[in-house]
């Protein structure tokens, strides 16, 4: 059954939601509870936030499979074939009248944003960073509906900064600002998970609107409405909704912040001039976290299962793949079962071909447990030898946020075969006994991995 907002999903949650009663500060205090948090736990829910009467904040929202698959009416271990399955089909939106985001409509006045719980995560960053806001706009040329998430800082006033580093987003500026023109913008902030992972998937020529895709992963179309002051729909049912235009040939240092890697970047950005913001009643900001686990999930479904799917569909054997934790989508671990030599090394030169962000890849045999860094490096350990096994690709390009490539013209990738690639005996896995296991797990069962 498809949740119709945030607060349904929420309500869903049950026990694998926690409410915080004390007042926290959206300045550093918030971010370092979603950061910190285990990665077993609850998604939480900040009930009062300091200097922001009537606001919450909910944030962890994606951050364990469990919660994810939950999002999906999947089961954890089923949950990339859903995925994979359903973004095949497409369930166009609909124009709803019922828009509780319409509650609060605020168009007058110096400082729009100053009423929003906007984080500020670390302690260099430059302010207040909105990360979770799906960025709605149309193609100035075609109409074409675009569709992502993208960083915006806080300046103040009416003012943000925008860094708009990928396509389609990126082509849309850069079309209505050849033309002298701003590009309408809407910042949807609060939405139920399946519409955020859409907003950064891929889309392809059978379904080429992220709110369709959206919609297919939910299992019921989107609402939307039409926004206040911009020729845009946003979702009826978002939390809040920042509405403006990107000023076209205005750019400004935006910036440092503390990026997906773990690490400080800064860009001259472009610029959002805020025409309005509406929203809820008691509304919920949604926050999170940079170099969280948040993002980890997000990217291993969004881009990491797309991956699976492609490379499925070209070598033989592929099982499953995970992105490791903290990397931004820049290192990828992919299983395989009975897959040769060859194939692997063929595996490795397509994958790293197909994501630019993609800077490493290892390959291992399905015995090894790709979501266990301990397996994977024994793996590494144990299977590899480094001067055969290692594939070096040169002169790639660098992804824009990579602190390893700043000012670099070129970049490079590189793969590794840990697969065990023979079938003498001393690859084998040393195993447990599987009756022994199963005894002592009926005993001590918690304290069992």
């Amino acid at each position: 059954m498809p949740y119709r907002d945030l607060r349904d999903f929420l309500d869903a949650l049950g026990g694998d939601l926690r409410r915080v009663a004390e007042p926290m500060s959206p300045r550093f205090e918030i971010a370092a509870a979603l950061r910190q948090a285990r990665p077993d736990a609850p998604a939480l829910l900040f009930d009062h936030i300091a200097g922001h009467p009537g606001w919450r904040v909910a944030g962890n929202l994606i951050a364990h499979r469990r919660r994810l698959a939950r999002a999906f009416d999947a089961a954890p271990e089923a949950l990339a074939e859903a995925y994979l399955e359903r973004k095949q089909r497409g369930i166009d939106p609909v124009t709803t009248r019922d828009a509780p985001v319409k509650e609060v409509v605020a168009t007058q006045g110096d400082d729009l944003l100053g009423a929003l719980p906007i984080l500020t995560h670390h302690e260099r960053d430059a302010g207040p960073y909105i990360t979770t806001g799906v960025v709605l706009c149309h193609d100035p040329a075609t109409g074409r509906r675009g569709m992502g998430i993208h960083r915006m800082m806080v300046k103040g006033g009416r003012r943000m900064g925008i860094l708009l580093a990928n396509p389609p987003l990126a082509l849309f500026h850069a079309a209505a600002e050849a033309r002298g023109e701003p590009l309408e913008i809407a910042v949807a902030l609060g939405l139920e998970p399946a519409i955020v992972v859409a907003s950064v998937v891929k889309v392809g020529p059978l379904v080429p609107d992220k709110m369709a895709v959206a919609g297919a992963l939910r299992g019921a179309p989107v609402e939307m409405v039409d926004a206040e002051t911009v020729k845009l729909q946003v979702p009826a049912r978002a939390e809040i909704v920042i509405e403006g235009r990107v000023l076209p040939g205005v750019r400004e240092t935006e910036g440092p912040f503390g990026e997906n890697t773990g690490a400080y970047f800064s860009n001259a950005s472009p610029v959002i001039e805020v025409s309005a913001v509406t929203h809820r009643r008691n509304p919920i900001y949604p926050g999170l976290t940079p170099w969280g686990t948040d993002v980890d999930m997000l990217l291993w479904l969004a881009a990491g299962t797309e991956m699976l799917g492609q490379l499925r569909a070209q070598v033989g054997g592929v099982v499953d793949l995970e992105i490791a934790g903290g990397t931004a989508g820049f290192s990828m671990i992919v299983a395989v079962h009975g897959t040769s030599r060859p194939e692997v090394r063929r595996l490795i030169h397509l994958a790293l071909a197909l994501d630019k962000r993609l800077k490493t890849v290892t390959v291992v045999d399905d015995d090894v447990d790709i979501r266990d860094p301990r397996e994977v490096a024994w793996a590494m350990a144990t299977r590899m030898r480094p001067a055969r096994d290692t594939i070096l690709v040169e002169g790639t390009e660098v992804y824009v946020i990579d602190p390893s490539g700043s000012g670099a013209a070129e970049g490079s990738k590189i793969g590794f075969d840990a697969t065990r690639g023979s079938a003498d005996p001393s690859f084998d896995k040393a195993r447990l006994d599987p009756a022994a296991l199963a005894r002592v797990r009926a005993v001590l069962g918690d304290l069992m991995q």
